[in-house]
């Protein structure tokens, strides 16, 4: 045959120039192995990484930089405003104690000075950002803490100023104008309206001067000067008017008296100006300055923050313009040689694949494209091609042979097919029972589910369509929620129930369908059997008890084992318990020594005569076969253990007091004898059988 076009490694070149530029890079790429193609690819997404990697590096350690100035001056801005707040409140507090003094309020003062001072030292003078800028704020800070010491001082000359010079004189004036009063005789005199006069200036007097210590009134100041001018003048009159020594010798000494509480009153005046001028050109000229020198450090901390902000801004900008373009570029420059790769392995493999579904479809002249290729796809094409000349190889072979080997399995066939069709009938009779069972069983769960579902869905689209014409409120969504949570609840125990019996029933079958060989529990291949016999339990009146201890492990057939079982309760719901008779089958099992194991399938039913028993394992042997019994139950049973198990079984039966199979077996299956042994006169004869004597 000719080669054509297509053969090879020559592909027809797609027209126009685009095309057959791509076509050319393709063949090109052909020529480089596919695995360092592929490794191009992991190269360049490497390369990228590492780019970016590097970039956002860079940019991570400028963006650290700068976000570590703004949060600094974050932190030198709390100190700031903290020492504004400190000083504030201590200016508060000096004032208060200057008008009222008290142990309680110097105590706060002096502990807020040690705070003010604390941060100065500490906090101010160890911050980075503070460190160059704040001795005109420690200056003015000190001035501030020192101008209250003075102010202290000041103020106890002041208070001592007012106890000898003014509350002194007060009280030895007040004595004098008892005596005076003492002195005169009686209402009627002469001094006495005089003495009247003065005595309420001088009452007047006190009541302003105390007032003026107190609040710092200047009208109250003008009022105890008036008042201390008033006394100083009747005190002439009313010496004129003393008519005894006494009164003139008091009133003398009441002179002296005023002229030393006007003295005082001076004082005081001049002592309290000059605080007021120490609280106003110290404590708060001190004050206004150091919020002055915060103020000016707060602008620049301002300045500074807002140009750090500015360089993490610019530098997040660069970042994500360079990564995004370098992106981009290598983006496209790998999607380019992905696209490229792909089509060097996608076109050639899309050949070979057309190549091998014309072979699988008989098409064997179809030739395989790209064998001339170097590339591991070339070595694929030139595998296939050599399928394909097998196939056409084969194919001639197959069909020489066909014809001799149809004749042969057709004779084959018919003979196994007559030979085992008894058997086989008998043993999937009981499979096909259970699977009846079980799939009743099945049903009832899968049924509900299905309810459960199909009422869900609908409720589901309900809940969605009220969802579309009105607002949802939280009591549609709370009874949804419950329908789904209930529905679920329902789809999770039927749908586990079905589940359980199909997995039983499922290895129950495996196990009778595939003779193989494995270790197994005897426990948990008695429970899936018994669960697959559950359906037949509910259609007659009989109970059912196992006993099977955990741990017992058996190297032979699992499913020898159930079509033991099975076949053994089948016959007892036949025979023991026919026309519905009630009663019970107990399944037991034990070790016998470290080899053996016994196990003891009895019923209460309604047992067998002596000639039944003797004649229960023949072949084609039963009491039923007007009603369709084949006979064949036992005889099963009985080959099963004795010749793939390696084991032995009994029969002891008493009509009307039930029976008793008791089968012992290796616990390793070493097989049996052979299922009978014909005697001269054809009449099986069963090794290793005994039966009981009752």
């Amino acid at each position: 045959m000719a080669a054509t076009p297509q053969q090879n490694g020559a592909v027809e070149r797609p027209a126009g120039f685009a095309a057959r530029g791509r076509f050319r890079i393709v063949q090109l790429l052909r020529a480089v192995p596919i695995r360092w193609r592929i490794l191009s690819i992991a190269a360049l997404n490497s390369a990228v990484v590492i780019v970016l990697a590097v970039l956002i590096w860079n940019g991570a350690k400028v963006l650290g930089s700068a976000w570590e100035d703004v949060r600094q001056v974050r932190e030198s801005d709390k100190i700031l405003a903290s020492l504004e707040s400190e000083t504030s409140r201590l200016q508060n507090l000096i004032h208060r104690y200057i008008n009222q003094p008290s142990p309680e309020l110097f105590a706060e003062i002096l502990l807020l000075r040690e705070a003010v001072l604390g941060t100065l030292t500490t906090r101010a003078s160890n911050d980075p950002m503070l460190s160059g800028s704040v001795e005109r704020l420690e200056h003015v800070t000190s001035r501030f803490l020192d101008g209250f010491g003075e102010l202290r001082a000041v103020q106890g000359k002041i208070a001592k100023t007012y106890e000898e010079q003014v509350v002194g004189p007060a009280k030895d004036m007040a004595g004098l104008y008892s005596i005076i009063e003492g002195a005169t005789g009686h209402r009627d005199a002469l001094i006495w309206p005089s003495l009247g006069k003065s005595r309420e200036a001088f009452t007047a007097m006190l009541v302003a001067a105390n007032s003026y210590y107190l609040s710092l009134s200047s009208a109250s100041a003008d009022d105890a000067r008036r008042n201390t001018e008033t006394i100083e003048k009747t005190i002439p009159v009313m010496t004129d008017l003393a008519d005894n020594d006494l009164q003139r010798m008091a009133l003398a000494r009441l002179n002296t008296r005023t002229l030393a509480l006007q003295e005082g009153l001076a004082k005081l005046t001049e002592e309290l100006a000059n605080r007021t001028e120490l609280l106003r050109n110290t404590i708060d000229a001190s004050q206004a300055d150091a919020i002055g020198a915060i103020d000016e450090l707060s602008v620049k901390m301002r300045q500074r923050e807002q140009k750090a902000q500015e360089t993490f801004d610019r530098t997040l900008s660069n970042i994500s313009s360079r990564v995004l373009s370098i992106a981009v570029i290598f983006l496209g420059i790998i999607l380019s040689a992905g696209v490229l790769i792909a089509l060097s392995i996608r076109l050639p493999l899309h050949q070979i694949m057309a190549a091998m579904h014309a072979i699988t479809s008989g098409d064997y002249d179809r030739g395989v494209q790209g064998t001339a290729a170097k590339d591991e796809v070339g070595a694929m094409a030139r595998a296939v091609e050599v399928f394909r000349e097998n196939a056409i190889a084969k194919r001639k072979t197959e069909d020489e042979l066909r014809a001799s080997k149809e004749k042969a399995e057709s004779a084959l066939l018919e003979l196994n097919t007559a030979q085992q069709n008894l058997i086989d009938a008998e043993r999937l009779a009981a499979l096909g029972g259970l699977v009846a069972g079980v799939a009743h069983e099945v049903n009832n769960p899968i049924g509900i589910s299905l309810t459960v579902a199909s009422s869900f869905a609908r409720r589901a689209e309900m809940f969605e369509s009220e969802l579309r014409t009105e607002p949802l409120r939280r009591s549609k969504l709370d009874e949804f929620v419950k329908t789904s949570r209930d529905a679920a609840q329902q789809l999770v125990a039927n749908l586990h129930r079905a589940g359980e019996l199909i997995q039983s029933f499922k290895q129950v079958a495996v196990d009778r369908s595939h003779a193989e060989r494995r270790q197994f529990s005897l426990g948990e291949a008695t429970d899936q059997i018994v669960a697959s016999l559950r359906p037949v339990l509910k259609k007659a009146a009989i109970t059912l008890s196992v006993d099977v201890p955990e741990g017992l492990m058996i190297d032979g057939y699992p499913g020898s084992y159930g079509q033991i079982l099975t076949n053994l309760f089948l016959n007892a719901a036949n025979h023991a318990f026919a026309d519905g008779r009630s009663g019970a089958i107990s399944i037991s099992a034990r070790a016998r020594g470290s080899d053996d194991v016994e196990i003891i399938f009895a019923d209460n039913g309604a047992g067998m005569t002596p000639d039944v028993q003797r004649q229960a394992f023949d072949p084609f042997f039963t009491t039923r076969r007007n009603e369709g019994g084949t006979g064949l139950g036992l005889h099963i049973v009985y080959n099963l253990v004795t010749q793939q198990l390696g084991g032995r079984m009994m029969l002891e039966s008493r009509p009307g007091q039930g029976t008793t199979f008791r089968i012992i077996m290796p616990k390793v299956a070493m097989g049996g004898p052979s299922i009978t042994d014909v005697s001269a006169d054809g009449t099986p004869q069963w090794p290793n059988r005994t039966m009981s004597s009752t």
